[in-house]
């Protein structure tokens, strides 16, 4: 299959260069001199799961792409999902999937509307990934999982997510076939916000969230917050969200940080919109009493 990554940061560039390294045929989507770097010498992996590689992988701006792909991977930011719309028109088949991999809630949904008579999935993931450099991607720690799959009534081809599956797994990935990509997308949401939110307000990586104190607590506080919302909405959570929420953390590299608070720290376009103040507005919008995000929103206003 032809699998098309729109976005080469560090969720799409791990993505990209771990099915590479497979053999999968892989085109990346990116632009300016990340773009430039790879075309000139590859794209470089530095990995805890895969050691070090320097990948050749044909790489193009989301204009100068004229093929078609099979699956789509869209791992753009979740405020450049617009932007990414004409690609999928261009670049689809009649059986091609496209599979979001965000960080925010409802991004299938969302993407379904903009390109009806496409096959859209949704997913999420669990990676601690960044560019570290010019055409270069950085994987840290043990996790690398991805969950994808069909929301109600999507009409997917026989076979074909069993055939992604097969090639992430085979590509070293740890892939998982949804059956219930709603409530696993909101688990992720409300993992990666309590996440980007406690280490963007301390201004500390994942290992102070480790330790008890009252940065732990501030995650456990937003953890314990939106599993409420997520029960007002009907998702019904195979366990307990603060105890999952913890375990995630417990095993993330010491020294990793979202990329919210990466991109925060460096005077970026975040996803603060997402992660943190959407959270706040779904919450209230169910009356939902949200003590711990008003605390941390008003570092952010």
């Amino acid at each position: 299959m032809k699998y098309l990554i729109a976005g080469t940061g560090g969720v799409g560039g791990s993505i990209a260069a771990f099915l590479a390294l497979a053999g999968k045929d892989v085109t990346c989507i990116a632009r300016g001199e990340h773009l430039a770097a790879i075309r000139e010498r590859g794209l470089l992996l530095h990995s805890d799961l895969k050691g070090e590689h320097t990948l050749k992988i044909d790489a193009s701006t989301a204009e100068e792409f004229q093929g078609k792909a099979d699956v789509i991977f869209v791992c753009v930011k979740g405020y450049s999902v617009d932007s990414i719309t004409d690609l999928i028109k261009r670049t689809a088949h009649k059986g091609t999937v496209v599979i979001p991999i965000l960080n925010v809630y409802g991004t299938g949904p969302r993407i379904q509307r903009l390109v009806p008579g496409i096959t859209v999935l949704d997913g999420c993931i669990y990676i601690v990934g960044f560019v570290s450099g010019k055409g270069e991607i950085t994987q840290m720690g043990k996790i690398f999982r991805l969950v994808y799959g069909a929301h109600k009534g999507t009409s997917v081809p026989e076979g074909m997510l069993e055939a992604i599956q097969s090639d992430l797994q085979e590509s070293g990935i740890k892939a998982e076939i949804s059956a219930d990509i709603n409530r696993d997308t909101f688990v992720k949401w409300s993992f990666i916000s309590a996440m980007a939110v406690t280490g963007a307000y301390y201004d500390v990586p994942m290992g102070e969230v480790q330790k008890a104190g009252k940065v732990r607590d501030t995650f456990i506080g937003l953890s314990r917050e939106s599993a409420e919302l997520g029960r007002k909405l009907g998702i019904e959570f195979k366990e307990d969200v603060i105890e999952y929420n913890l375990k995630v953390i417990d095993k993330l590299a010491p020294e990793s940080t979202a990329s919210m608070q990466k991109d925060i720290e460096k005077g970026h376009q975040s996803e603060v919109q997402g992660l943190l103040f959407d959270m706040i507005a779904a919450a209230e919008e169910q009356g939902i009493d949200i003590p711990t995000y008003k605390m941390v929103a008003e570092k952010f206003k």
